[in-house]
């Protein structure tokens, strides 16, 4: 007979990102893209019984897609840290995932690769709207610069785990 596997409350906790959303962003100015105002649309949908999450992500700015991305999330309990595997228009293969921690309403993660360090914040405001920032460090400098930043609204509903 196989093993049952179960995924944890940690797991679980992910599908607070179950459900499509909408938001308005900021876009710094930076060496991908110039200064200014984004949209976004994200949908994104639990995995293998709440081990992971997909989601994805569609920039828009003047009337055509300028990012897109799909993102897994999932816990790992070998290190107790949550993962954050990114692919996206860039191009970039992510050496390793963004990795850290969720403590209260928020979803703190860092990951590094040659070109520098990049943190992601996930702040939820209540189980329909989350903000999140993302800011880069270029190697061998100390200096964080904004990428982008956002608010986001559920527009369909799915269920969330948040607690």
């Amino acid at each position: 007979m196989a093993p049952s596997f179960t995924p944890s409350t940690a797991h679980l906790r992910l599908s607070a990102f179950a459900g499509a959303w909408e938001g308005e962003e900021h876009v710094a100015g930076s060496a991908w893209a110039k200064e200014g105002k984004a949209t976004a649309r994200l949908t994104a949908e639990c995995l293998f019984g709440g081990f992971f999450v997909e989601q994805r992500y569609v920039q828009t700015r003047d009337g055509k897609t300028s990012f897109e991305s799909r993102n897994i999330f999932g816990f790992d309990d070998a290190d107790q840290a949550y993962k954050l595997y990114q692919f996206d228009t860039v191009g970039f293969v992510p050496p390793s995932p963004a990795a850290g921690e969720w403590v209260g309403h928020e979803l703190a993660l860092m990951k590094t690769s040659p070109r520098g360090a990049q943190r992601t914040l996930f702040q939820f405001e209540n189980e329909d709207c989350y903000r999140m920032g993302v800011s880069f460090s270029p190697a061998g400098s100390d200096t964080w610069q904004e990428v982008v930043s956002g608010v986001y609204r559920r527009v369909s509903s799915a269920s969330s785990n948040l607690s």
